[in-house]
């Protein structure tokens, strides 16, 4: 259980997984590393939990120019502070971190220890356990400021396409615990009764649109698109003319292809993103959400926990669309 003022015990090497070259799962390795030395502005934190994220799964292939390997991969952790540079977060504090380039441009959460930027860390108060916790930072905060980046009013209809990603789960706690009317998507049958909101519809491509407008005649004012680039613009179709669609996730690649937003996009209807970057050391929307599972108001949505030296079966699930919700890897200290 993370408790704040936790006994901190450091050795000279930790274990990490690390990413030694772009390729499938089997470049993930686990390897024994030096404890990484504390600088100023940075602080140690002893890793208890990482989510797994499919950013993640594309850096390692090799989709993400400015990483270079090997690199320990994780964009989020969570932990307790062992060695602290910042007075506002001292030692044994439990936090959160997510993004910052974390995994990307310095090492990150798939390790027993991670040295952070102070700015990226986000103390919290919790007694859930690790599995948990770790569950929420990157799913929970990219769902909020998703929905936040729509603007999305109480008794609006919201549509989240990728309805059993980690994030479009949350999106759909929150917006059902804000009185939104929502719709989710799956291109699985199998994912159907896993999923909690007021419209399940089963994404068969072309069809979609007639399932969507026996639900909802006009369609929705707002779409969340999780899958990215290969739906976003059959999403500006979906969603009712002078609505707004929110591209927040990347399941399907980067690059929406020949896209021609004067043709594509229908007059009047808006198109925005959002990147969970921005909500990089917001510790009281963190905070709030954790309070709000802790209470049975949002579920953590975990799908199934792996340990580190696990990460390359951890990898294949993921890769393998297998999950409905959210992976994660727990760290185990002596």
């Amino acid at each position: 259980m993370p408790l704040c003022g936790e006994s901190e015990g450091m050795s000279a090497t930790m274990r990490a997984a690390v990413c030694v070259r772009a390729g499938g799962p089997e470049v993930l390795e686990l390897r024994e590393l030096p404890v990484p030395a504390v600088r100023d502005g940075w602080s140690l934190v002893r890793v208890h939990g990482a989510g797994l994220n499919r950013s993640e799964l594309r850096t390692r292939q090799g989709h993400s120019p400015s990483v270079r390997f090997p690199r320990v991969l994780g964009i989020e952790c969570v932990g307790v502070v062992a060695a602290s540079t910042d007075p506002a977060v001292p030692e044994g504090t439990t936090v959160a971190a997510v993004m910052g380039e974390m995994g990307r441009a310095y090492d990150g959460g798939y390790a027993e220890y991670a040295l952070l930027p102070n700015a990226t860390l986000m103390p919290v108060a919790t007694t859930l356990p690790w599995d948990v916790l770790a569950a929420l930072p990157e799913t929970y905060l990219t769902a909020q400021g998703a929905l936040d980046a729509l603007g999305i009013e109480r008794g609006a209809r919201l549509l989240i396409r990728g309805g059993t990603s980690s994030v479009g789960m949350a999106a759909a706690a929150i917006a059902a615990g804000s009185g939104v009317e929502t719709a989710v998507t799956t291109r699985q049958a199998s994912k159907v009764d896993a999923l909690t909101a007021d419209h399940v519809v089963v994404d068969a491509g072309e069809s979609l649109g007639g399932s969507l407008r026996e639900i909802w005649p006009d369609g929705p004012e707002y779409v969340l698109d999780l899958v990215g680039a290969r739906t976003a613009v059959g999403s500006l179709r979906l969603v009712r003319r002078g609505g707004t669609v929110c591209v927040a996730g990347s399941l399907s690649g980067w690059l929406i292809q020949d896209f021609e937003p004067i043709a594509m996009i229908p007059s009047g209807t808006r198109l925005t993103a959002f990147h969970s970057e921005t909500m990089k050391g917001r510790a009281d929307v963190l905070q709030r959400i954790v309070s709000e599972v802790e209470g049975g108001v949002y579920r953590p949505n975990v799908d199934r926990v792996f340990e580190l030296d696990e990460i390359v079966a951890a990898h294949r699930y993921m890769e393998d669309d297998q999950a409905t919700g959210k992976l994660v890897v727990t760290l185990r200290h002596e």
